[in-house]
C-alpha cells in the first residue's frame, strides 16, 4: 500500500538528472601525487669492456701489419730471382745458343732443370738442333734490349714479357728490326734457365 508521500526520484523538471557542476562530466585528474620518479637513462658500459674493445682491436690492426709486411718481403724475395738483369741474362745466352747452333745448351734450357738427370739425351739433342735451324732461318742474331714484364708464377717461375733487336736472315721476310717474345724461366739453384721461347708476330692470333 503507497504511502502517504511519493517516491524520492532526484532531477530536474520533468525528471531529467541535475547537470553536472562545471564543464567536464567527469573532475580532471590532478597533480602527480607525491615527487615525480627520477629520469630513465642509459646505463655506460663497464670500463672494462672498453679496454677489451680496444684491445681486440689492436690485435687486428698487429696481425694485418704483419701480414702485409710478409707479403711485401716475400715479393721482394721472389723478384730477387727475377731480376730484369737475371732475366736479361739468362734470355741473351739462350737466343745466342739459338744462332750459333748450340744444341746442348739449348737442349739444357728446354728440359728446364732436367738435363742432367736424362739417360737418353738424342731426341733432346734433335728437337734443339731443329730449334736452332728454325730461328736461323729467320735471324741472323738477336740482342735483348728490354724486360717488358715479369709475371711471377711462383717463387722458382716466371714468364717474362721481352724485346730484342735483331739482325735478319737474307732469306727471310723482314718486319721489323725489334721483335717481342715470351720466355718460361725457370730457377734452379743459381741459375736461370729458359724452358720454352716464343717469339710474337703481329701474324700471330
Amino acid at each position: 500500500m503507497a504511502g502517504p508521500y511519493p517516491p524520492y526520484r532526484p532531477g530536474g523538471a520533468e525528471g531529467q538528472p541535475f547537470p553536472a557542476p562545471g564543464p567536464y562530466p567527469i573532475p580532471y585528474p590532478g597533480a602527480y601525487p607525491g615527487s615525480l620518479p627520477p629520469p630513465v637513462g642509459f646505463s655506460k658500459p663497464p670500463r672494462s669492456r672498453k679496454v677489451l674493445w680496444w684491445s681486440l682491436l689492436g690485435v687486428v690492426l698487429a696481425c694485418a701489419l704483419v701480414a702485409t709486411v710478409l707479403t711485401v718481403g716475400g715479393n721482394r724475395t721472389a723478384n730477387a730471382g727475377f731480376s730484369d738483369s737475371a732475366s736479361k741474362t739468362a734470355i741473351q745466352n739462350y737466343l745466342t745458343a739459338l744462332s750459333g747452333g748450340d744444341t746442348e745448351t739449348i737442349a739444357r734450357n728446354n728440359a728446364c732443370g732436367m738435363f742432367d738427370a736424362l739417360k737418353d739425351r738424342k731426341s733432346d739433342l734433335a728437337l734443339a738442333r731443329l730449334a736452332s735451324d728454325a730461328f736461323r732461318k729467320q735471324f741472323v742474331r738477336a740482342d735483348v734490349t728490354s724486360i717488358d714484364e715479369t709475371v711471377l708464377i711462383s717463387s722458382y717461375q716466371a714468364q717474362v714479357l721481352f724485346t730484342m733487336k735483331v739482325v735478319h736472315a737474307p732469306n727471310s721476310r723482314p718486319s721489323r728490326d725489334e721483335e717481342q717474345g715470351v720466355a718460361q724461366l725457370l730457377r734452379q739453384g743459381d741459375q736461370l734457365l729458359v724452358c720454352s721461347y716464343l717469339r710474337r708476330t703481329g701474324a700471330q692470333y
